[in-house]
């Protein structure tokens, strides 16, 4: 993405236009201070503490740092005392050159929150450089005709110093023909001029050598010498004339060496040797300038590579000399242009990372741009990709900073590779990339997640204690310990519910256990709730139900309702001996407090007197006869059934000839001594006694209700039939068979029969129900 001071949702753009930079030094008032180069190093420079107006320890707190362009670490700070001093010692003729005044620009960036404060620092010149002749010897070719007053030009001396450390002034030693005379050029530099003050006479004397001093104006003054040898040549009339007193030229600073800068041209009115021009750099040649001449033609060229961050224009004095010592002079001014051959620089003053996925607008990384070339070249937009979550943020100067344009989620992404590109306005354009790799830390905004919302459970009942039945598990999207889940149960409101002596749970991994044995018939299913609670700060938590269904297991023998299994005698049932085949003589009554097939009951004839006399349908405990009687059959037989589980029943059929014969059960014990017998017989004489009348009572009140009732169903010709039913405790909750229905039996007295006896009939039941047999 690339930002600007007007941010647009296409393009986030950032450029350091003049104007930008105007109204920053118009708003912002840079704080500066002063002192002399070459000062050792440690020097206090300032408090920044105290110029600042910041609190005591501020500094400290709040991370400060100096900066300086180039990464060059020329100052340091002491953020305990807020005191500036010097690292090393400035040169200030190395670190500006001949630009007045010599600024250092630093910047004091503070932290939590970003604040920048700009700081500049002049350099004062010292004297601590002597003038310098290009040549220890210069060689004056003077014809003897010269007149008094004419004028020769020296070569200037070299200063690094500035201002009045600079030449300031040229002496020559004492004879009686030449003085010196110091003139300033544009740029206030000085430059040395010998006039003749008396005429030369070659045959009185062919040569002189002269002194020439160079004094600064320092204090102390330093000065430089060279030797001015002068030879006096016969008369050459007309000195050389440059067709231009100055050439204006202009060099790219990508020129390659020996491209032609510029060809100078002189003319001399002489003949002969006295009218043959030689061309030489008069002024600035040597090392300190990539210049050379061809002494013939005039054509200047580069010695070698131009570099206009280091020098941006040059001034080439030229001078013509002809074959009779004569001169002219010329100035080359070469100003070397910028091409854009230096891509933008990118530093990074500060990084933050890992960064929490909850920052609103935090400053994640400072960095600052700097390109050396000018105009345009220098000119650089900074931008970013368009798909991420942070802004690129100009401050002031060459200073942005990389901030976050909204919260940012770890869970969707915890890492970002940031590619900061800078981008200068020059042709080509040139560029620079710094990518900064950005963590993301976690904040507790997940809650753990059930895989399920629910879940059920099968436990199988008489299970053992401790026994695992099943695993809940959640899952969280952050890391670390807001990931880590601990699982609990959570209070029942079901106050009959002892949840916490049924189930315990595994706090770190979820698994359940049954702490003791389940029992189907006393609970069949429970449901609770579990929660689930990460470790992060604020905790979050999140619930499930858990729903355990006990399954049963045949853990119940059948309990026999009837024949009551509890007396001291078995029962006895009576039977007719003209029974009918398929006669009923009972019905075994059961139930299972099991469930399903658990509790389906299935009768078997074990053990029985006659075995062929009698048969049990297995699924509704039935007994009935499956012959006729015979006299060889016994009186009294003993029947015993069997259902799941060792579950017995015994019974005792007598078989009478009607209900009206008088019958007594065969005891089956020893016989007592004689007085106890008397006693039992009268006991049972009253019992049957009692017994008969009853019966007897009972049968006349009923033949009456029916003579009374026979008129009127004599048309229907049927039998009454006696409504009733079983108590509901003895219906079958299977469903299998064992008194599921209403029984009602009919009872008949046949007119024109002789007997009184009872015919029981099969009961009235649907043939559904009915097993074969």
């Amino acid at each position: 993405m690339e930002t600007t001071l007007a941010k647009t949702p296409q393009q986030r753009q950032v450029v350091f236009l003049t104007i930008l930079l105007l109204l920053w030094e118009y708003g912002t008032e840079a704080i500066r201070y002063s002192m002399p180069e070459e000062t050792e190093s440690g020097y206090l420079v300032a408090n920044l503490e105290k110029d600042l107006g910041l609190r005591v320890g501020e500094l400290v707190s709040r991370e400060a740092r100096i900066h300086h362009r180039g990464n060059k670490e020329l100052l340091q700070l002491d953020a305990e005392t807020g005191n500036l001093l010097v690292k090393e010692k400035l040169d200030r003729e190395e670190l500006c050159g001949v630009t007045e005044p010599c600024l250092l620009h630093f910047q004091l960036i503070l932290e939590n929150p970003v604040q920048f404060f700009q700081t500049d620092l002049q350099l004062t010149d010292i004297n601590d450089h002597s003038p310098e002749f290009p040549h220890r010897e210069m060689l004056l070719k003077i014809p003897e005709s010269v007149q008094p007053g004419t004028v020769f030009p020296l070569k200037a001396a070299q200063d690094s110093d500035i201002g009045s450390n600079a030449v300031q002034n040229y002496t020559v030693s004492s004879n009686l023909h030449f003085h010196v005379v110091t003139h300033s050029r544009a740029d206030g530099r000085k430059y040395p001029e010998l006039v003749l003050d008396r005429a030369l006479d070659r045959e009185e004397q062919p040569e002189l050598t002269l002194t020439l001093t160079a004094v600064d104006g320092g204090s102390p003054p330093r000065s430089g010498m060279t030797t001015v040898h002068i030879e006096v040549v016969d008369i050459n009339d007309n000195a050389p004339q440059f067709v231009q007193s100055l050439y204006e030229v202009q060099v790219p600073e990508n020129s390659p060496v020996d491209a032609l800068v510029v060809m100078v041209s002189a003319r001399d009115l002489d003949v002969g040797p006295y009218g043959n021009v030689v061309y030489s750099l008069f002024q600035g040649g040597g090392a300190s300038q990539p210049f050379v001449i061809d002494g013939v033609t005039g054509e200047i060229r580069l010695s070698k590579e131009l570099d206009f961050e280091v020098t941006n224009h040059y001034n080439i004095e030229i001078a013509a000399t002809d074959g009779g010592g004569l001169s002219g002079k010329c100035t080359v001014a070469v100003q070397v242009l910028d091409v854009n051959d230096n891509a933008p620089e990118l530093t990074i003053r500060k990084l933050t990372s890992p960064i929490p996925e909850n920052s609103l607008e935090t400053v994640v990384a400072v960095f600052s741009v700097f390109d050396l070339d000018s105009g345009d070249n220098g000119r650089m937009v900074c931008s970013m990709q368009n798909d991420l979550p942070f802004l690129l943020k100009p401050t002031f100067e060459n200073y942005y900073t990389l901030v976050t344009e909204g919260p940012l989620d770890r869970e969707s992404r915890a890492e970002y590779n940031i590619t900061i590109t800078v981008t200068d306005l020059g042709t080509p354009r040139l560029t620079a990339q710094h990518t900064i790799t950005v963590q993301v830390s976690d904040v507790n905004d997940n809650a753990p997640a059930f895989t399920q919302t629910s879940y059920t459970l099968f436990v199988q009942e008489n299970n053992s204690p401790a026994l695992h039945i099943g695993t809940i598990s959640a899952t969280d999207s952050d890391s670390g310990s807001n990931a880590h889940i601990t699982y609990s149960l959570l209070p029942t409101h079901d106050p009959q519910l002892a949840l916490s002596s049924l189930i315990s749970i595994n706090a770190d991994n979820g698994q359940l256990f049954a702490l003791r044995a389940l029992d189907y018939e006393a609970l069949q299913n429970f449901e609770f709730r579990v929660g689930a609670t990460d470790q992060g700060s604020p905790a979050l938590s999140s619930q499930a139900l858990v729903r355990v269904l006990v399954l049963d297991a045949n853990d119940n023998a059948p309990f026999v309702l009837y024949p009551l299994q509890n007396a001291s005698e078995p029962c006895t049932e009576l039977l007719p001996r003209v029974a009918e085949p398929g006669y009923l003589v009972t019905k075994v009554v059961a139930v299972d407090s099991d469930s399903g097939q658990n509790a389906w009951l299935s009768f078997q004839l074990l053990k029985a007197t006659e075995p062929g006399l009698f048969t049990v349908w297995a699924h509704n405990g039935e007994v009935r006869t499956s012959r006729l009687l015979s006299e060889r059959d016994a009186p009294k037989h003993r029947l015993l059934l069997v259902a799941p589980r060792s579950a017995s029943v015994t019974l005792q059929v007598l078989v009478v000839d009607g209900f009206s014969q008088s019958y007594l059960p065969l005891p089956e014990v020893a016989q007592e001594p004689a007085q106890e017998d008397e006693v039992l017989t009268f006991y049972l004489v009253i019992a049957l006694a009692s017994v008969s009348s009853l019966f007897l009572f009972s049968v006349l009140l009923f033949v009456g209700m029916r003579l009374c009732r026979r008129a009127r169903e004599a048309s229907l010709g049927g039998c009454s039939v006696p409504g009733g039913h079983f108590p509901g405790y003895l219906m079958d909750v299977s469903g299998a068979g064992t008194l599921s229905q209403n029984y009602q039996y009919e009872v008949c007295l046949t007119g024109d029969s002789g007997t009184t006896d009872f015919n029981f009939l099969k009961p009235i039941i649907p043939n559904s129900l009915i097993p074969d047999t």
